[in-house]
């Protein structure tokens, strides 16, 4: 697959349109997070909507970027952009800086920037469009041009410089998220909640939903509502529905309004049920496909790289709608078995119809039966009408079972279950 590549410079004023060809407004800028080792992450777009408000268009609803022009899902938060920490502006911030080559050759000042795509679908810094230093006396002379990658050039940073929340966050950018969890634990508190701000707002969200839910709500409530709604808005629905039951009942519904529609609803869905049922186990974003759908359209769903390992192992047939709640539950599909079967049979001649699914109000001691009986890693969760509300991961299930404090524990002691129930 090709490299795209689009410069900056010639992206910004270009048109922003939906699916159906409906403007939305046009780009005003690049928004990327430095990481350690690679090139800035692209994170997304700085979009002028009509009333010349500034919003933030995340990479991941942009479908396309070409011929002047960006398509996007359609779904824009029209909230007025406003920078995190850690993020960088390129036309903003990045243009005119000045860095120096690797080699020693001298500097030059960044007079454009490009993005690539790579064929995981992100979107990273790639060349730099470089002036160097002017060699003629005339005042109207300039310097040469060149091209040079990311890692060609540096920065420079003041000798004895203290490093910032910046710098630190890009140190932590190889880290998955149980391990930035951890490391952000360990840190002194003024220095965790400004690391917190500095991070991105899915970069923080993944961290989250590996800490103790104490350590969540104290972050989330020091980073401010409207932050902390974005935030939850990154999370898993469970997870943020575990957070918010952890909160005062007026502080929670005011947080459930900062959040999206889609993400709030999801949410307060889950906050239904009790915690130590299937309901509140459960997420409420399993794979859900019609029984007329392919075995090759099921694997291409699974193979999504955002999609938890549990979750990817078995794929939920029902009949419409297919957002939970949806129709009737006709069934499981286990990635195991349509690997047997071509890629164009249908999942509704191949369901397997000895899985059961588990009522939302059934107890937890009840589902971890059912998956240690029928070696699960997942099960379905129904209503009284039998209609899928969601699924129980096996990770679910331990994170229920595990006492509070298991991430302290030495790698060879084995922690003692805690009476009553544990965070999920």
């Amino acid at each position: 697959m090709s490299t795209q590549r689009v410069f900056v410079a010639r992206l910004v004023g270009c048109a922003v349109f939906d699916p159906a060809g409906d403007r939305l407004g046009k780009v005003r800028d690049v928004v990327v997070i430095y990481r350690k080792d690679d090139p800035p992450r692209v994170v997304g777009l700085v979009v002028e909507i009509p009333g010349r408000r500034n919003v933030f268009l995340s990479i991941g609803r942009v479908t396309s970027i070409r011929a002047g022009q960006v398509i996007t899902t359609g779904l824009i938060n029209v909230r007025r952009f406003q920078q995190r920490g850690g993020e960088v502006r390129v036309m903003a911030e990045m243009l005119g800086r000045k860095v120096y080559f690797t080699d020693g050759s001298g500097e030059a000042v960044i007079e454009d920037v490009a993005i690539e795509r790579d064929r995981l679908g992100m979107w990273d810094i790639g060349q730099l469009f470089l002036r160097k230093p002017k060699t003629s006396g005339s005042p109207f002379a300039k310097g040469p041009t060149t091209f040079a990658d990311w890692q060609d050039v540096r920065e420079q940073q003041s000798p004895g410089e203290a490093q910032s929340a910046e710098q630190l966050v890009a140190t932590y950018s190889e880290l998955k998220p149980a391990d930035l969890a951890n490391t952000l634990l360990d840190l002194p508190d003024e220095r965790l909640l400004e690391v917190a701000e500095e991070l991105s707002d899915g970069r923080l969200a993944d961290a989250l939903e590996e800490m103790p839910e104490d350590d969540q709500v104290h972050i989330l409530e020091a980073l401010g509502d409207e932050r902390a709604a974005d935030i939850l808005d990154q999370m898993e629905p469970d997870d943020a529905a575990d957070v918010l039951a952890q909160l005062p009942e007026d502080q929670r519904e005011e947080l459930l309004e900062l959040m999206e529609p889609e993400e709030a609803e999801d949410v307060r869905a889950l906050l239904k049920y009790g915690p130590d049922t299937a309901g509140g186990l459960m997420t409420s974003e399993p794979i859900v496909l019609s029984a007329d759908s392919t075995v090759a359209e099921a694997l291409a769903l699974i193979r999504r790289h955002e999609l938890h390992p549990a979750l990817a192992a078995a794929v939920f047939v029902t009949l419409p709608p297919y957002e939970t709640p949806t129709g009737r539950l006709l069934g499981t599909v286990h990635f195991q078995r349509m690997l047997r079967y071509p890629p164009h049979e249908r999942l509704g001649a191949i369901i397997d119809e000895t899985a059961d699914a588990v009522p939302a109000t059934a107890s937890a001691a009840e589902v971890a039966r059912m998956l240690a009986s029928y070696n699960l890693v997942s099960l379905p969760v129904v209503d009284q009408a039998h209609r899928l509300v969601g699924a129980v991961s096996v990770d679910d299930m331990l994170d229920y079972l595990l006492p509070e404090d298991w991430r302290s524990h030495d790698g060879d002691e084995t922690p003692k279950p805690a009476a009553g129930r544990a965070r999920r």
